[in-house]
């Protein structure tokens, strides 16, 4: 079974950063040839979104509201991700919540993913 934990959230102004991090375990990142890991967030009110995703050859994918601001990576040994996020704007304000998958087709849909961690709150004031 897969297991994914946040960690690394906060509070922050406008125009600072936070690293986000994610525990992966039950997921071998270098044996899984056709998984792909991804960040997503949900604002109050609002539905959940995907941010940034990332193969297992290392190719990523962001949506454009945070793409230059925001950097998906993995540290393979570790079996972390993580989701630098520079520039941070109040919009950014959610819970953020890692997720793993296998042949993923659409990177920013949460559906095509099958496990996914209990999030992190990242809040910016303006």
């Amino acid at each position: 079974e897969v297991q994914l934990v946040e960690s690394g959230g906060g509070s922050v102004q406008a125009g600072g950063s936070l690293r986000l991090s994610c525990a992966v375990s039950g997921y071998d990142f270098r044996r899984n040839y056709l998984g792909t890991l991804a960040w997503f967030r949900q604002a109050p009110g609002k539905e959940l979104e995907g941010v940034a995703a990332i193969d297992s050859d290392g190719r990523s994918t962001y949506d454009n509201s945070v793409k230059g601001r925001f950097s998906v990576s993995k540290d393979n040994p570790k079996n972390t991700l993580f989701l630098q996020m520079n520039n941070l704007k109040p919009d950014d304000t959610a819970m953020y919540y890692c997720a793993a998958g296998q042949m993923v087709a659409d990177k920013l849909r949460l559906s095509e993913y099958s496990s996914r961690g209990q999030g992190t709150q990242v809040t910016v004031s303006s």
